[in-house]
């Protein structure tokens, strides 16, 4: 065990990583470091569709296929949409938009606070 700045660290310094978690998934995909995931499934499959992943499942053979293939993928890997570390904008931009008119709030009203 690592903490977490040392972790990130290590990952994103590395050529790749093989995982079960799904939290690995994630930051491998932000960093674009190539992830093998050890199962057989994934929550997290929009890092498939965008190159940063590759399901494997737990079968030796697959899983040297895929470190092997890491760096070969057609085309380069790609940020998920939206994950551009705005997401707390985008959820106040929506609470705003639902119940700051019922409240009389406004944007800046709440930004002086």
């Amino acid at each position: 065990p690592v903490g977490y700045l040392e972790f990130i660290s290590l990952l994103e310094s590395s050529q790749g990583v093989l995982t079960d978690s799904g939290g690995v998934q994630e930051e491998a995909a932000i960093l674009r470091v190539p992830c093998i995931t050890l199962r057989e499934n994934t929550e997290r499959p929009v890092t498939v569709t965008h190159g940063t992943n590759a399901v494997v499942g737990t079968d030796p053979g697959r899983i040297l296929d895929a470190w092997r293939a890491r760096h070969t993928r057609v085309g380069q890997p790609v940020t998920p949409p939206l994950w551009d570390g705005h997401a707390a904008k985008r959820i106040v931009d929506v609470l705003f938009d639902t119940f700051g008119r019922r409240s009389g709030l406004s944007r800046s009203t709440a930004s002086r606070g």
